[in-house]
């Protein structure tokens, strides 16, 4: 089931008797920037991840180099 023209044009009148003519510009944009900011927040949490994974696969690598030395020095 898809949203066909007529719905989309039903919804933008119903939105504009709610909003008026002056208004839409203003929550057009505060909409824009809701967004904008949503999806920066998901692209930090993305980097932060792979920040950790990297520090954590470093760690790993490091007691896994401390543990061979051992071994050798053994």
């Amino acid at each position: 089931m898809s949203i066909g023209p007529w719905q989309i044009i039903l919804i933008l009148v119903i939105v504009l008797i709610i909003f008026g003519a002056g208004k839409l510009p203003r929550v057009a944009g505060d909409l824009a920037k809701g967004i904008k900011n949503f999806k920066s927040g998901m692209s930090d949490d993305d980097s932060k991840d792979e920040a950790k994974k990297e520090i954590d696969a470093s760690t790993t690598a490091k007691e896994s180099a401390d543990e061979k030395d051992k071994a050798a020095q053994s």
